[in-house]
């Protein structure tokens, strides 16, 4: 994909939309694909070793991933592993399709119990990226742009002003209610200062944002 690809916003990338697992067999060996997508290298990792201490008892766990390392994603984390494969014939066929595509934040990985034949390089390659494929398949893909968080905390008299803004922005938040009432906004990167500017004009400079 390219930057036009993504209504004009150079920020934003393609990823999966949700997890998914997909699942086949192939000449006895039953392949299983995992899909999610990730916000952060240490969030890859973690997947892929969840699937691990899940799948203990599978012969392989194939894992690949592509993460942004900066929010413009000018450094992108690529990672993959063949697990005891053969050499090139499950990770980097793995990662290749989440190249294909053009994913990012996103990691995979392929859970295979052998079935008693060997499938051969070639054999080997086509299951592991049919894995990934339709494991994205059933993921689906959409449109993201990068996001942090903007914590905003304010006296109870200024919380349902904040609040309105916030809904009719259309913005995802938590709020917890103390002393003070504090919100977690999540916020396009391009849009936080626009909305910190906004919350300020409401509340009259009284709120404390961060």
């Amino acid at each position: 994909m390219t930057d036009g690809d993504t209504d004009g916003d150079a920020d934003a990338y393609w990823t999966v939309a949700d997890p998914a697992t997909a699942e086949f067999v192939v000449q006895g060996s039953e392949f299983l694909g995992h899909v999610r997508p990730v916000d952060s290298v240490e969030a890859a990792e973690s997947f892929v070793d969840a699937v691990r201490a899940e799948y203990d008892d599978a012969t392989h766990n194939v894992p690949a991933y592509r993460v942004r390392a900066d929010p413009a994603g000018e450094l992108l984390r690529e990672y993959s592993s063949d697990d005891g494969e053969p050499s090139g014939s499950a990770g980097k066929p793995a990662l290749n399709v989440l190249t294909q595509r053009d994913l990012e934040n996103c990691a995979v990985v392929v859970t295979r119990y052998y079935g008693g034949t060997n499938l051969g390089v070639g054999g080997l390659i086509r299951a592991y990226s049919k894995a990934v494929k339709d494991a994205v398949d059933a993921a689906g893909v959409v449109e993201e742009r990068p996001h942090e968080t903007v914590t905003v905390t304010v006296e109870y008299d200024d919380s349902g002003t904040v609040r309105g803004v916030l809904e009719s922005e259309g913005y995802e938040f938590e709020a917890d209610y103390e002393a003070d009432v504090t919100f977690h906004v999540r916020v396009p990167i391009a849009e936080a200062e626009g909305l910190r500017d906004r919350l300020r004009s409401a509340t009259s400079g009284r709120a404390d944002l961060a």
